[in-house]
């Protein structure tokens, strides 16, 4: 296990027509890939469920770069879609720049995990060698796929990590739906939820989130390896 670092404050321009937005890079000593992170939608890069996460990820070799939208920032509202995407865009090649030639890799907890997949569809995210999703949103009412329409477009690696008892992305229907996808790889956390908070029942004694950092790790020098 490495030994992480403190969190260094930044800033990010995540779109010309707002103000910076607060942003933390944690490189461990020792670290051989980097990840910018985003937060789900009614989150901040601050929440408990980002800090633990980012925590165990460093933990596991992983650099993390945490970062709000500019809705986030004023703590109150939603940016449109485009400027979620122009967020993610610039989060990742801000990563990409403080990463100093590590393996550069991409995503986020719930909406920012969709945001950037979205954004690799609409155009490469340039320097970025894969994708990772923790609870990806794949519906939000009734279960349906629509949200995964433009995952098919993808080409590079994706990685899917979901909780079993997720509301937001049925079991049957997301196992059928990530196996046809192209260079996809969906892993299930038994008993966890949207927030990967598990029930006393799990089976495993490992952590959730020793787990995701676990697989999220194995999952990218793999990645690493091949390219």
């Amino acid at each position: 296990m490495l030994r992480a670092m403190a969190a260094t404050p930044l800033q990010l321009i995540a779109s010309p027509q707002h103000p910076p937005v607060s942003a933390l890079w944690s490189r461990p000593e020792g670290a051989r890939w980097a990840l910018a992170l985003g937060h789900g939608a009614g989150s901040t890069l601050q929440h408990r469920l980002m800090a633990g996460l980012s925590a165990v990820l460093e933990a596991a070799g992983v650099a993390t770069f945490r970062f709000n939208y500019p809705y986030s920032e004023r703590g109150r509202g939603m940016d449109p879609e485009p400027v979620r995407l122009a967020t993610v865009r610039a989060a990742a090649a801000r990563a990409g720049e403080l990463a100093g030639g590590l393996p550069l890799f991409a995503g986020g907890h719930s909406m920012s995990g969709r945001m950037f997949t979205l954004a690799q569809s609409k155009q490469p995210i340039e320097g970025v060698q894969g994708l990772v999703c923790f609870a990806f949103p794949l519906h939000s009412g009734a279960p349906n796929a629509a949200r995964a329409a433009h995952l098919s477009e993808l080409r590079v690696p994706l990685l899917f990590l979901s909780g079993t008892r997720d509301k937001m992305a049925e079991r049957g229907l997301w196992s059928q739906t990530a196996a046809a996808l192209p260079s996809a790889t969906l892993h299930w956390v038994d008993t966890a939820d949207h927030s990967f908070a598990p029930l006393k029942s799990r089976a495993s004694s490992e952590p959730v989130f020793d787990e995701l950092a676990r697989v999220t790790s194995s999952w990218m020098a793999g990645v690493a390896r091949a390219g």
